[in-house]
């Protein structure tokens, strides 16, 4: 199995660790540090051997901050996770304090005395996070302070060796540019944008440029690694030999110069040396690598990853890996909600036994390579967790006449999935079955949207919210992130949330998936990914509007839909849309599948 179940979280660890970093930040003589979820990498995905916030505050969510003061320390989560943050960290220890609403900056600057030394460790925080926190630093009279070796890793005696997962090659059949016109491209834009080189430190967009893929996380084939990127001439990529192939290195040989990871602060010295113009992306590149850069003479220039927008819009041969990707994943899932209805209602099942069925299915495709995220298998009052992890202790048995809902994707090598479905397991209470069907009817806003071109994910996100909003209910997460190709789950820069400004662009593929959540209740979420579609007339219309095509193929259960709170154009889109699904998925399935799933898809 791909996924665990092992409780790992431990609240009780977090007093006498905190203890132990305050009397190594009182030796060094500092008066408070900065404990990020971010590797140096600055990415969501992080392995063992980097994951300190979770080792010294228990908190395994995919985004935080530490600040431990000599007699004070908090942890900062958003709103996914403020549940969640209460079961794992000990709270008398760590006080969670709500990212957004009191950003880290902030509670600093009211809580740091004039003249007290704040450390961080500057390849974990961003150059722009960095410039933040100083700011902060200052208007308390404090002093922000980079140090050198991590004080948290001096006490970390059990840390976990650095990964050194296999490096493979992305064959071009799947990736559909070559490496070198992929690289090509990248370094125009480096030369439009006034620099010498640029420095990658986002894994994805190395995998993606030079046409790899690796597993040094879990459930996302990302090679850790860093690349600079001249204007001309070759590149170089740093990155431990040890996880090399003969073929991965053939491959790398031809397309840079290969380093080992240590060697990335030398470069860009001799690169500021030289007087060069360095590229950074200020808010994903650690502030140590740019003041590397200025340290040694040279010039640091603010500008995006060229890779992050290149590898968003997918090309033809990542658009036709996705919808083969999601047929074959829809025909699994299509077999797993065939046998959970059935299991379901004879009785005792529990979170766990429905991941690991679905996760078999998934692997009896046979082009299964991961799982693409822990799946969130939640019963009852575990799906209000939105982003809520199944583990022995929290397991819990599937009650009939509830809500259950599975979030879950796959790995393919033609393409990422990320599906959830709600599902009725029994008569669902009636106030259920209406917050259900306001989520469905904002999922149906989202999916049936026209727009023009340039519009950002902003702009339409508030579709999905207004029948909750009406309703004075609301979800404290974005309706929809980014998905790479057999990549990260969640990829930039397109996003349909409040803070999604990239235009949506054709060709890239975002979720949608509004959602519901009533503490000690019930959660609900309805998902599918959807392909970004190039400008169409409309009939009687002025302007060509893009619009979503979905690729995921699953039923949404229609059990729990007030089929009298859908207007006729919703229905229409329902209907339409299960009429789809029995068309494309029903010659992959077996006969009772088959059943099931004309049973499952009838109109309303």
């Amino acid at each position: 199995m791909f996924q665990s179940f092992d409780n790992v979280i431990d609240p009780s660890v977090g007093s006498a660790r905190c203890a132990a970093l305050r009397r190594e930040l009182a030796r060094r003589g500092l008066d408070g540090f900065l404990i990020p979820r971010a590797d140096a990498h600055q990415g969501e995905y992080v392995p063992p051997s980097d994951a300190r916030l979770s080792w010294l505050t228990g908190f395994a969510g995919s985004a935080g901050m530490a600040v431990v003061l000599a007699d004070e320390a908090a942890i900062f989560v958003d709103g996914r996770y403020t549940i969640q943050v209460r079961e794992q960290v000990d709270t008398a220890v760590f006080r969670p304090m709500h990212l957004i609403e009191t950003p880290p900056s902030e509670w600093l600057a009211g809580k740091l005395q004039p003249g007290q030394k704040l450390g961080y460790d500057p390849m974990l925080h961003t150059v722009n996070g960095a410039k933040r926190l100083a700011e902060a630093c200052a208007r308390a009279g404090a002093e922000l302070v980079a140090v050198d070796g991590n004080p948290l890793d001096a006490v970390w005696e059990d840390r976990p060796e650095p990964p050194l997962g296999q490096v493979r090659v992305h064959g071009q059949e799947f990736a559909g540019e070559a490496a070198e016109d992929k690289i090509a491209r990248m370094a125009a834009d480096v030369r439009r944008a006034g620099g010498d080189a640029f420095v990658l430190t986002q894994p994805d967009s190395i995998a993606w440029l030079f046409n790899i893929r690796g597993s040094d996380v879990s459930h996302t084939p990302l090679p850790l690694s860093f690349a600079v990127l001249p204007r001309e001439g070759r590149p170089q990529i740093f990155i431990d030999g040890r996880k090399l192939t003969n073929a991965s290195r053939d491959h790398l040989e031809a397309l840079a110069d290969i380093a080992e990871p240590d060697g990335l602060t030398g470069a860009l010295s001799a690169l500021g040396s030289s007087g060069a113009t360095v590229l950074v992306d200020p808010d994903w590149a650690g502030d140590a690598l740019a003041s590397a850069v200025l340290a040694a003479g040279g010039k640091v220039k603010h500008g995006a990853d060229p890779v992050t927008k290149a590898k968003a819009v997918k090309n033809p041969a990542e658009i036709a890996g996705a919808r083969a990707a999601h047929l074959r994943d829809g025909a699994a899932f299509a077999r797993f909600l065939c046998w959970l209805d059935g299991a379901a209602a004879a009785g005792g099942l529990d979170e766990i036994a429905v991941a690991e069925r679905l996760e078999v299915f998934r692997a009896e495709t046979g082009k299964l390579k991961e799982i693409s995220f822990d799946s969130i298998s939640a019963a009852g009052p575990n799906a209000a967790i939105c982003h809520y992890r199944v583990d022995r202790g929290s397991n819990l048995p599937i009650p009939d006449n509830s809500l259950f809902l599975i979030d879950s994707g796959a790995q393919y090598e033609d393409g990422t999935t990320d599906i959830t479905r709600t599902v009725a397991v029994g008569e669902v209470p009636q106030d259920q079955k209406r917050h259900f069907t306001l989520v469905l009817k904002g999922h149906i806003a989202i999916a049936t949207a026209r727009f023009p071109v340039g519009t950002s994910g902003a702009q339409i996100d508030a579709l999905a919210r207004i029948a909750l909003w009406k309703a004075g209910l609301d979800f404290d997460h974005g309706t929809g992130h980014g998905v790479g190709s057999y990549l990260s789950v969640h990829e930039g820069p397109q996003r349909i949330a409040k803070t999604g400004h990239a235009p949506l662009e054709p060709g890239m593929i975002v979720s949608n998936e509004p959602g519901y959540y009533r503490d000690g209740s019930h959660g609900i979420r309805i998902e599918n990914l959807e392909l970004v579609t190039p400008p169409a007339a409309i009939e009687g219309g002025e302007r060509a509007m893009l619009g979503f095509e979905p690729l995921t193929l699953a039923p949404i259960d229609r059990r729990a839909v007030v089929a009298e709170m859908l207007s006729a154009e919703e229905r229409a889109w329902f209907d339409a849309y299960h009429a789809r699904v029995l068309r494309e998925l029903g010659p992959l399935v077996d006969e009772t599948t088959r059943a099931w799933l004309e049973a499952a898809t009838a109109p309303l």
